[in-house]
Order: structure tokens, then sequence, then C-alpha cells
């Protein structure tokens, strides 16, 4: 039965291939909707995800890590001191104004690290080092910027607000999912930049645990001593970031909407086509009933063709979205493609043309071998 699905395939080469491209268009478009969904979700976490520790401290009733309101800075000190902690670091994260050299100003979102240990900062550096903005106006600004920024080059001055500053380096992989690019100072300018944090604030303290010691117990511990902030293990704050960009700003709902008009639309292209060519088939289907065929197997013939668009359609889809992955990161957008997201579309190709082939194997039900016979 699989030999005769491929003769009518080959048969209607017209019909086929409209089926094969509508399975095509409606798979790419699901592939891209969720490449693009996970990449923003990736973004969304990256200082989190890229800086090493185990527990974030943030301020109370804190959702993400972009609008963390400032806490005091002494929890630092005794946050060190609890048992069981190896090492803490504070961090900065606070919006600014980037004037352009040659006029008009961008927003920047500005990281405030210890360049000394580097936890916070760039972890990928095209030029320059992160001891760089050390002791003065510095600033290192991720190549991402460029799109917002204009062409941004080591030893360049930029103000940022009123205060005059250098580019002493260029990040790279630091993509900030908000579209205000990131620009990284020392934590000690983090805090001038920013009047409203001042000298005796910080945003984040970020904690590292000591080997032997148990993240969670360190977590339930700190809570205990410390009523007034948030805090979470690295993971949970990653999670809790992206949550509130995937689902209470409504992003995760718009991608999830585009998903499933893709699915219904390839389901629709492909039922339509498959009940054309049973119909067209009609005799053909009741000749093989009064030679004895029954209906599971003619069932076959259908479900096969079913099988070889989604096949056909996947495979093209999938090739279409790994060469375009170049073209969505030169437009500044990041598109991931995982084995998981891969067998995800692959079960949902399969869902979408075997569900649709059903109407035709309504109408196979139906036929009587004496359609033969009839004009």
């Amino acid at each position: 039965m699989f030999y005769v699905a491929i003769k009518i395939l080959i048969y209607d080469k017209i019909r086929s291939f409209i089926t094969l491209l509508g399975v095509v268009f409606a798979v790419s478009l699901i592939f891209a909707q969720i490449g693009i969904f996970l990449g923003l979700m990736e973004t969304s976490s990256t200082i989190i995800d890229h800086t090493p520790g185990d527990i974030w401290i943030t301020s109370k009733n804190n959702k993400n890590f972009d609008f963390s309101q400032p806490i005091p800075e002494y929890l630092y000190y005794q946050v060190a001191a609890t048992e069981g902690v190896e090492w803490t670091e504070k961090l900065i994260v606070t919006w600014g104004i980037f004037r352009q050299k040659e006029g008009g100003a961008e927003q920047i979102e500005i990281i405030g690290f210890n360049p000394d240990s580097g936890i916070g900062g760039p972890w990928q550096m095209k030029t320059g080092s992160l001891n760089d903005v050390k002791n003065g106006n510095f600033m290192i600004v991720d190549e991402s910027a460029e799109n917002r920024l204009g062409d941004i080059r080591t030893g360049e001055y930029r103000d940022i607000f009123t205060t005059r500053m250098q580019v002493v380096g260029i990040s790279t992989g630091a993509k900030s999912f908000t579209t205000a690019p990131f620009v990284f100072v020392s934590y000690p300018k983090a805090q001038q930049l920013q009047p409203y944090i001042g000298v005796d604030n910080s945003v984040f303290i970020i904690v590292k645990v000591k080997s032997g010691f148990e993240q969670q117990r360190i977590v339930s511990l700190l809570k205990q001593r410390f009523k007034d902030v948030d805090i979470y293990t690295r993971e949970q704050f990653s999670q809790k970031t992206r949550n509130y960009w995937a689902i209470e700003t409504g992003v995760g709902f718009s991608f999830l909407l585009t998903i499933i008009i893709s699915f219904l639309v390839g389901m629709l292209i492909v039922g339509q086509t498959i009940y054309n060519s049973t119909i067209e088939h009609i005799k053909e289907y009741g000749t093989l009933k009064a030679l004895g065929a029954s209906n599971g197997e003619i069932y076959k013939i259908i479900f096969s063709q079913a099988f070889l668009n989604a096949i056909g359609g996947y495979l093209i889809s999938l090739v279409v979205t790994l060469v375009s992955v170049k073209l969505y990161e030169s437009a500044g957008m990041v598109m991931v493609v995982q084995r998981g997201v891969n067998l995800l579309v692959l079960l949902l190709t399969l869902i979408m043309c075997l569900t649709a082939s059903a109407v035709s194997i309504r109408r196979i039900r139906r036929i009587d071998p004496a359609i033969l016979f009839r004009g």
C-alpha cells in the first residue's frame, strides 16, 4: 500500500508539489516561531545564566532581572558572613541614556560589576579586557549594540547622561532582550552614573555556596535571616525572568497563537489536497474494494500519502531553518535550533498531516464498489 501511495503522489505531480509546498511553509513558520521565542528567552536571562554563582539576592517582589530595585549594600557583608557561603559579589543593573556623536540619544542597560572578579561582567571579549574599566570613566559595549548605537570602536568617547566615558573594550554574546544594549562599567562607576542607586545601595548580591553545602539549605537559611529581600537559586531566578517576559507581557501567547495558526493552515492545505486526490481516484479505490481490499488497507494508502508529505515537508523545512539561522543573526535576532525542538516540530508535522487525512478516511469508508458500474 505504501508503494501505491508513492505512485499516486508521482502521478499527481502538481497537486503533490502544492501539498509539499504548503507543508514546508507551515512547518518553516512553526520552526521560526519556536526558534525565535526560545532565542528571546535565552537573551532575557543571558546575564544570569553566564554569571558564576549559585544564589541571587534581589529586591522584594522582584519579577525579573531588568527591573529590580536597589537593596542596601550592607547586606553584602552580612551575607558573606553566613555559614556555607564561599564568596559574595555585588552587581548593579540600571538604565541610562547614551549620547550619540551625531546627536540624539538611545536608552541603554548599564551593568556595574567588579572587574577584579569579572562576576556579572561580559564573558567573551572581542577587544580589550575586563580590567580596563577600573579606576575611571571607562566602559565596555557589546557588539550587538551596533544596530542601536552605531559603529562604536575601542578608544572612542561617548556620553552616558552627562558623564564623558571612553570605550575600552567590545564584548560579544551579551545581547539584551529589551533591545536596550548592555554597557558594562565598574561597580563604583555604575553607582555614580545612576543617582537613585547611590553609593550605599546595590541591586543584586550573588552568592557562591561552599562545596559540601546544599544550595537550597543556604537559600532557606538566608531567607530566615533576611526578610526584606527575595532570594533565589540561579536557576529559579533565570526561570522567573523568562516566565515574566513569556507570560506576563503576553510575548509567549503571541508566539503560541502564530504557531497554532501555522498548524491549522498546514492542516487545511494537506487535508484539502489529499481529499481532492481521493475524490479524483474514487473509482480506483472502489476497484480495490471490489477486489477484496479492506477499508484498513485503503486507509494505509491515504495515511502513507500524508506521512510522505509530512516527512518531505519537514526535512525541507529543517534545511531552510538551519540555513536561515545566520540570516536571523545578521538581522540582530537570536534563533535557537535544538534537537528537542526538532523532534517536537517533527511530531507536530506528523500530527498535522495525519489528522488532515481523516476527512479522506471518512469518504473512503462510504465507498460502494458498485460505483464502478455507474456512469
